[in-house]
């Protein structure tokens, strides 16, 4: 069973990607120049390693 917590911090692609958001984006931004908070607003694919045991373990909660 995977836990619900990191779940929701996930989002399965239709291509079956994972995406997960970028972090140090909530606080911590005065010094940040425009362009590095710009560029946070995006989202990051999931690779390597960590996609392979992150769908392993979350295959159930993420499809349904």
């Amino acid at each position: 069973m995977a836990k619900k917590s990191y779940t929701s911090r996930l989002r399965k692609t239709r291509t079956g990607k994972l995406l997960k958001r970028t972090m140090g984006q909530s606080h911590f931004r005065a010094k940040k120049t425009g362009s590095q908070i710009r560029g946070k607003r995006k989202s990051n694919e999931v690779a390597g390693v960590d996609f392979k045991a992150l769908s392993k373990h979350l295959h159930t909660a993420l499809t349904g």
